[in-house]
Order: structure tokens, then sequence, then C-alpha cells
């Protein structure tokens, strides 16, 4: 039913990194494949996906490049996960039975609803990683 991939690891990685940028700027593939540590061949990839659903803008040209086509708050871990992952949420129960059709319906609800966190609260762990990092040095 639900299995994370690196694909979506990136993709959360490369969005965080859009997302320190103001305006109508734009970042080049190139820097935020470096600043998250990211393959630039699979960034491509994963950046033409998230502009094709609408969660990214971007810009041609010598000085082009990405930039959110919405605020963090408006796009959750779901939105990628499902942009991201094939069948991610789709139906796992292959039997007739009524209870493990309803066992199964709670589960993917459940999981499902436990992913749809506004990506905006990157920010605060960031506010927390950046405490921790100052707090022991």
């Amino acid at each position: 039913m639900i299995g994370i991939s690196s694909k979506t690891i990136y993709g959360i990685a490369a969005l965080n990194e859009l997302s320190t940028i103001q305006g109508d700027e734009v970042l080049k593939i190139k820097d935020i494949a470096a600043n998250a540590n990211i393959p630039q061949n699979f960034l491509e990839q994963i950046l033409l996906e998230l502009k094709k659903k609408g969660i990214l803008i971007s810009v041609k040209g010598a000085y082009g490049g990405y930039r959110l086509a919405k605020d963090l708050k408006d796009i959750t871990l779901k939105d990628v996960i499902v942009i991201l992952e094939s069948d991610v949420f789709s139906d796992i129960c292959k039997t007739d039975n009524p209870a493990l059709k309803l066992f199964w319906g709670d589960l993917k609800q459940n999981v499902s609803s436990a992913f749809d966190i506004p990506l905006s609260k990157l920010k605060s762990y960031q506010l927390q990683a950046n405490e921790t990092l100052n707090y022991s040095i």
C-alpha cells in the first residue's frame, strides 16, 4: 500500500530547497541537486513530474530554473507521494471478504490521512535542527 521511495524523498528535498528562494527567483537544477545532494539526472525527472502536476513552475533560458507554483502550506506530503509514487494509495484488498474489505479500507484511510501534513511544517523542523546545532556547539 504505502512505500516511500528515494524519488519522493528527493522530491521533498528539492521542494525544501525551492522554498528558500524569494518571489520570482528561480533555482537551476544543478544548484538544487548540489544543495540537496540529489543526482542531477534523477532530479530532472522528478522536477518535470512535479511541474506537470502544478507544484512547480519552470522558467526557460540562460537565467531559467524552477520555483514553487504554490506556497508550501498548500502542498502536502500526500500530494507529492501521489504524484511521484505509483498506486501508493490504491486498493490493496484482493478478496471478497466484507470484513477484510472494511479492515483494509480503514487502514488505507488512516494511512492516507497521516500524510496530509503541509510541507510548510518543514520550516519548523528546520528551526528545531538549527536550535540543536546551536546548542551542541
